[in-house]
């Protein structure tokens, strides 16, 4: 019986040693990866108080000075997503400069990248766009990839796959200048890949007349994909 706790505490171990050794999404420096008991423990750790409503567990705190409530979410019981909703509601012109405060955090930190701009224009009718345009406020960010977590074989063997489509492998090994460009542009491109498994993304949700943000963290490597349909 004592074996058996010590082997499963070691399998622990390895668990949570493999789950930050890949380059994934970050919630307050830790991975959104591996088993929710692990994330569970981590979340009290940062300050998080575990709570209920029926069967569903959530933790509320603080976060970015805000009371919030955070969900973990997982798929086939590994944690894909971590979700931070405001947990008090606020109505239009509030949530309006919540909102574009978010926004401007966001593209302030250099530890993300975007490829919008995201901005709520001070005349824009919330309420009326959403409720009669159906239109959703949101806004996308990426982690920047962290290189000394990067697989540089698997990122190697990914471009070299690519240029394979087009070039010989006598080719890659004496390439030109025009094959050594387009080795870089390939690689770009994986790594652009690599960086939009790391979103985090934050939208506005309505609940009778009123306004909450909800900020999602994603590891989509653990995302379904449709494996189990």
């Amino acid at each position: 019986m004592i074996m058996k706790k010590v082997f499963l505490s070691c399998l622990m171990a390895l668990i949570a040693i493999s789950a930050g050794a890949k380059d994934v999404t970050t919630f307050l420096g830790i991975p959104v990866d591996g088993y929710r008991p692990q994330m569970r423990q981590k979340l009290i750790a940062k300050g998080f108080t575990p709570k209920k409503i029926g069967n569903t567990e959530y933790f509320t705190g603080e976060f970015n000075g805000m009371s919030v409530d955070v969900y973990i979410v997982t798929n086939n019981n590994k944690v894909w997503r971590i979700a931070v909703s405001d947990s008090y509601q606020q109505d239009e012109t509030n949530i309006k400069i919540r909102f574009n405060r978010l926004v401007r955090q966001f593209e302030q930190n250099k530890r993300y990248t975007s490829f919008g701009d995201y901005t709520i224009s001070d005349d824009e009718k919330i309420q009326h766009e959403m409720l009669l345009n159906k239109k959703v406020y949101e806004a996308s960010f990426y982690q920047n990839l962290n290189m000394e977590k990067v697989d540089s074989k698997a990122l190697q063997a990914a471009v070299k796959e690519d240029l394979l489509k087009i070039y010989t492998e006598e080719q890659l090994e004496n390439p030109t200048e025009k094959v050594k460009n387009d080795i870089d542009v390939f690689t770009a491109l994986e790594k652009r890949d690599l960086l939009l498994k790391k979103s985090v993304w934050f939208k506005i949700n309505e609940h009778y007349g009123e306004y909450y943000i909800v900020i999602y963290y994603d590891n989509e490597y653990n995302e379904a994909n449709g494996e189990d349909l």
